[in-house]
């Protein structure tokens, strides 16, 4: 079928509308008329990523309608909204079998190839060239086929433009706090980076019952935000030390958890420095390949201080999506306020600019719209 989509046709240059063909979606694959995708952080990784087979259709958070499914689907059936994940499950491996669905490996091979999960495209040029697949799901776009353990199914009376960020940054950050970190009732929670993820932690720390939430972020405007979400307490990390302000509002001694979600070794450091003795920092954040996380060792053992790692916030797309949605047609979680704007896919570019803006909004999300 003939479609719509914004294509990366080359590194570091502004997407490009075009028409492209898609294939029939195969036994255990899913066709989805995208109705609203966001615009994360992470396209713009894929836009500066000079080992990327091209062309490219990025995108992974989206919200759309099941129009076809393969044999084998049993995630969902036509006419479902669903939201998509960009890790699917195998259900198979040692992970999946005990539950961590997002440490599985067997994904990572076909999203650096640019495929779906089989090693082949669904997606061409309209002269019959091969195109390739972003995060198993490139969203930017009318249509597309995605692994059916990618769909899953959302209340049919959400709004797609909310719906679509739980896929990614919202459930990344809900998941940090609630599922990593395990936040308990009454404790305290420093986030360091207050973009679209660290914003979802302070909103995932409120609701696990946190009774001082610090938010650490090098723009007032985006302390100043943080409140609307739950924190009661804001550090500017340029302006003071951190783990001495947040030690200063924790008793003298530390916050219980801290999460790091901006990529930068240097604040995963200051994350560790800043909990107390038994605490836990949680790094959300991807750090660079290359990068050096450098701890304090004296004393180490005396500490008990917990570091650790969580992808997609240890989440479980298939129990936490649904929560997170209910909890939003319940009222009580925030997704309006992050979007930033809606926009359409013409006007695609206008986003990826936004992310070089020192001074823009970075605290939700650019919305990509279709009709509902």
């Amino acid at each position: 079928m003939k479609m719509k989509a914004a294509v990366m046709e080359a590194v570091n240059q502004p997407l490009v509308i075009k028409e492209m063909e898609l294939d029939e979606p195969k036994s255990n694959e899913v066709l989805v008329k995208i109705l609203a995708t966001a615009v994360c952080h992470s396209d713009l990784n894929g836009l500066e990523d000079d080992t990327a087979p091209l062309p490219m259709i990025l995108g992974h958070e989206a919200c759309g309608l099941v129009v076809k499914t393969g044999d084998s689907v049993k995630t969902c059936k036509v006419g479902d909204k669903v939201v998509h994940s960009w890790d699917p499950a195998c259900g198979t491996c040692p992970y999946c079998r005990t539950g961590k669905t997002h440490l599985r490996e067997s994904a990572f091979g076909p999203m650096c190839g640019g495929t779906l999960l089989d090693d082949t495209s669904r997606l061409h040029t309209t002269d019959g060239g091969d195109a390739y697949h972003y995060s198993l799901l490139s969203t930017f776009a009318e249509y597309t086929v995605v692994p059916a353990m990618s769909c899953v199914p959302v209340p049919d009376d959400m709004p797609a433009a909310q719906a679509c960020m739980i896929g990614c940054g919202v459930a990344t950050g809900y998941g940090a706090a609630v599922k990593a970190a395990k936040v308990e009732p009454g404790s305290s929670v420093a986030v360091f980076g207050l973009g679209g993820v660290g914003t979802n932690a302070i909103q995932g720390a409120k609701l696990a019952g946190a009774s001082t939430i610090i938010a650490c972020d090098i723009k007032d405007k985006n302390l100043e935000k943080a409140k609307e979400y739950g924190a009661t307490h804001t550090v500017n990390t340029l302006k003071v030390n951190a783990p001495e302000a947040i030690a200063e509002i924790c008793e003298g001694i530390g916050c219980d958890y801290a999460i790091d979600c901006t990529g930068n070794t240097m604040v995963g450091a200051m994350a560790y420095e800043s909990i107390r003795k038994g605490g836990t920092a949680v790094v959300i954040g991807a750090y660079p390949g290359d990068g050096k996380l450098t701890l304090p060792a004296g004393g180490f053992h005396r500490t008990a201080k917990v570091l650790r790692g969580s992808f997609y916030g240890d989440v479980n797309p298939f129990d936490d999506f649904p929560k997170i949605a209910q909890m939003y047609m319940d009222g009580k979680y925030d997704l309006d306020s992050l979007i930033i704007e809606k926009i359409d896919l013409e006007d695609i570019n206008k986003a990826f600019d936004a992310f070089h803006d020192p001074n823009g909004n970075n605290m939700g999300r650019y919305i990509i719209t279709f009709e509902e």
